[in-house]
């Protein structure tokens, strides 16, 4: 059962919505009008539902568009290979039901599309990005400030190259929020903690354990992103990598690490790693000494092995 206010926009524009199913199943070959009535029952009338009765149809006409696009993509539904975008209209859309009520072309089209994003970049916390979001909506009063937690927030759920964009944009946010964005306490001075951030990209103001650093790559036959067993440069901001034919710029901090492509070219300019001393108990390696190497760029070291296809990053300091 649907609630009342979407059934009732459902009924009020009931031969438009039909020419739009059918436009979708001629646009979309594999789209299937079971799992758009599971998404429009399950997720999409909980937003319906929750915002100002006024603005029932308005939310619901937009809403039907991008779940025509998302179940002709597969990108909600059994078939879908991520979870995000539906979690965003079951968990995050009810919570900014005033702004989706205000900007209904805009709020629910942003986020959705922020969500698919996110499921592509192997590593990322579709959940911990939803999660973040879902505590901030009672501080977030627009879009452009919804805008950038949500930047913020993909940051902190392991797009370790959005680190400079969000704390640059956080800039424009009231401080409470932007403490409150980046997981610090409320008495806490923005200035301060902002300098904090930018000057060492692994400390982490919500006392996050990023000791162990991470784990990225691995072999492509298991799903991985490297061919081969990775060799490691030092880049101007991170690592350049080349694994195979391949070649790729990994960035890490306290909250994630992740992979971009990248040229040849970009591997042949970088600085082989050289001979770095780390203590080896804190780095601990269940792998053979025998072609271990350690390579350092700025506050961080990645370890490769000839006998992985994965890289460690950690921070250089011991935290």
């Amino acid at each position: 059962m649907i609630s009342s206010a979407f059934a009732a926009a459902l009924a009020a524009r009931r031969n438009a919505f039909n020419q739009r199913v059918r436009d979708a199943q001629r646009h979309y070959p594999a789209f299937r009008t079971d799992v758009l009535q599971r998404f429009l029952a399950d997720e999409v009338d909980g937003v319906v539902a929750a915002v100002d009765p006024a603005r029932a149809g308005a939310v619901a006409d937009a809403a039907v568009d991008v779940a025509l696009a998302l179940v002709g993509r597969a990108l909600v539904g059994p078939a879908a290979r991520a979870g995000t975008p539906a979690a965003v209209w079951r968990t995050l859309l009810p919570r900014y039901a005033d702004l989706v009520a205000k900007y209904p072309d805009t709020v629910p089209a942003m986020l959705t599309n922020a969500a698919i994003h996110l499921d592509t970049l192997p590593g990322v916390r579709g959940a911990d990005w939803i999660a973040q979001l879902a505590a901030l909506a009672p501080r977030t009063a627009t879009v452009d400030e919804l805008r950038v937690v949500g930047q913020v927030a993909a940051w902190r759920a392991g797009a370790a190259h959005f680190r400079a964009g969000a704390i640059a944009a956080a800039d424009a946010l009231p401080a409470a929020l932007a403490l409150a964005a980046f997981g610090a306490h409320d008495d806490d001075a923005w200035p301060d903690l902002r300098a904090r951030i930018a000057a060492d990209p692994w400390w982490a103001a919500d006392g996050a354990d990023v000791a162990a650093g991470h784990e990225v790559g691995g072999f492509t036959g298991f799903g991985g992103a490297f061919a081969a067993p990775p060799e490691v440069r030092a880049g101007a901001d991170g690592f350049v990598v080349r694994a195979g034919e391949r070649c790729h710029l990994l960035l890490a901090d306290a909250y994630g690490a992740v992979l971009l492509a990248t040229t040849p070219g970009e591997f042949d300019r970088a600085v082989p790693g050289g001979a770095v001393q780390v203590d080896a108990r804190r780095i601990a390696p269940d792998l053979p000494a025998d072609g271990l190497a350690v390579c350092a760029s700025g506050s961080t070291l990645a370890l490769t092995s000839p006998y992985t296809h994965a890289i460690r990053v950690l921070p250089r300091v011991p935290r």
